[in-house]
């Protein structure tokens, strides 16, 4: 075949150039996302595989690709420094077990200490919504009056005919006679009609 490129072939920088030029190519986008992966974590954002997700038929190509990549391969890993490390994490672990903490069935687990190593700045979202809403007390809803539409169609007055509300539907044919004079025969006969079926 003549005139064709493959996109495999193209360096990053040319593939980064064809996805700008066309967004919606999908078979440039997933190989983008591939090379990009295989690149390691840093060299793709977490903004930038939903972008690439959203210019593709299935958004599970691109979770596929990141599954890939976030994998672990120890195909070529050394088994005696697998099991050395297995044997420091055990010391580890035993190092850090608390000798003779009892731990009450209720109550908070964790000392302040042991908190403040794990807290991230996330943590503290709910405490600032809790703290603006004691600032400013509690909000009082407005009293809920009945709904004024601006829009009134004949449809929505076939609905509310359909539903069984029949002095709304009347309301709205009324509005409509005013807002369409040349159709006032018209809306009147549908009142007359459901005055009829009421």
């Amino acid at each position: 075949m003549e005139g064709y490129i493959d996109i495999r072939k193209l360096t990053l920088d040319e593939l980064v150039g064809v996805t700008s030029l066309y967004p919606w190519y999908a078979g440039a986008r997933k190989e983008l996302c591939e090379r990009m992966s295989r690149m390691g974590e840093a060299a793709l954002s977490d903004r930038q595989f939903p972008d690439a997700a959203m210019h593709l038929p299935s958004r599970s190509v691109v979770s596929d690709i990141v599954r890939r990549a976030k994998t672990m391969n120890l195909t070529d890993a050394d088994v005696d420094d697998l099991v050395r490390s297995y044997e420091q994490e055990k010391e580890g672990q035993r190092q850090n077990e608390p000798s003779g903490k009892v731990y009450a069935g209720v109550g908070d687990y964790f000392s302040q200490e042991e908190y403040d190593l794990v807290r991230r700045e996330e943590d503290n979202v709910f405490s600032r919504y809790a703290a603006r809403a004691r600032k400013t007390g509690p909000e009082v809803a407005a009293p809920v009056r009945e709904q004024e539409f601006d829009l009134y169609t004949e449809t929505l007055a076939q609905i509310y005919a359909e539903q069984g509300y029949y002095e709304q539907a009347k309301s709205i044919y009324s509005k409509l006679i005013l807002a369409y004079p040349e159709k006032n025969a018209y809306f009147a006969a549908l009142i007359q009609k459901i005055d009829e079926l009421n």
